[in-house]
């Protein structure tokens, strides 16, 4: 009797040696400091420039005769990522800008050292935006990622049919004035031409966005800098020694609920069968 207790003594104390020694090799031995979280900066504070991109394809139309196909998109890339590592990932990213000829639209740096984030607004060529996506999720640690495309066809032929139809109004008032009349009427119709030339210029800023010479993806990137704590020794043994006491009680614990489960399941089944026993 005394050399089983002693066995299961010694199972038991290994055990919990061996959860505390796993613990305190394969614990925590840093710990990242959680940074301020700081006003975000948004496409509805600041006016960024919004890149759209073209594909050009062709399509078959029920009569089997091939249609050119011109659609316009935006695709933009968003990019959450810390790093304990700030100014080299800092560097890793305008290096990564310059190789892949991309621009820097907005930028925004902000917050002191130990607690700084850098958000940058990234034009892409369309042919290089998703190799630089995947070299931009490397850097760090990343928390956020996500990829959207949408369709700007209808919006591009909308914005082209306005200006259309604007030039042949400004057309058609152009000549009214030539034709004379009076003064006031005069002043109306060369007000309301001034009118539909601002509405032009804004409309020609508009279609100059989806012109090929400025076709560019976007990439919203965002790198907060997280700064990591090296864990003293005695704090890790205090640390591993917590978690193995709750483990191994929590161990035992269930070690014994599944012992007396399967003792009450015996005694049921030896019932059984005395009782089966009885009745033949």
């Amino acid at each position: 009797m005394r050399k089983s207790i002693k066995k299961v003594i010694s199972i038991l104390a290994l055990v919990f040696v061996t959860l505390f020694v796993y613990k305190l090799i394969y614990g925590e031995k840093t710990t990242a400091t959680t940074p301020i979280i700081l006003n975000e900066i948004s496409e509805h504070t600041v006016d960024l420039r919004r890149n759209y991109a073209s594909k050009k394809y062709q399509t078959n139309t029920p009569q089997n005769s091939p249609i050119k196909v011109d659609q316009k998109y935006e695709k933009i890339a968003t990019i959450d990522t810390k790093s304990n590592k700030y100014d080299f990932e800092e560097q890793l990213i305008r290096k990564q800008i310059k190789d892949f000829d991309a621009l820097i639209q907005f930028e925004e740096n902000k917050g002191n050292l130990g607690n700084r984030k850098l958000n940058l607004h990234i034009g892409v060529p369309p042919k290089n935006f998703d190799a630089m996506y995947k070299q931009l999720v490397k850097i760090g640690n990343v928390q956020t990622k996500q990829i959207t495309k949408k369709d700007k066809t209808n919006e591009y032929k909308e914005l082209n049919a306005k200006k259309a139809s604007l030039e042949k109004i400004r057309a058609s008032l152009i000549d009214l004035k030539l034709k004379g009349g009076k003064i006031d009427e005069h002043i109306l119709l060369e007000n309301r031409i001034l009118e539909i030339e601002q509405q032009l210029q804004d409309l020609g800023v508009s279609l100059g966005s989806f012109d090929s010479e400025n076709e560019f993806c976007t990439i919203q990137f965002s790198l907060s800098e997280q700064n990591v704590t090296k864990l003293s020794f005695s704090y890790r043994i205090t640390n591993a020694l917590e978690w193995t006491i709750i483990t191994y009680l929590q161990l035992i614990a269930s070690l014994c609920f599944a012992v007396l489960f399967a003792y009450i399941l015996l005694l049921v089944i030896e019932k059984t069968k005395t009782l089966i026993k009885n009745k033949q």
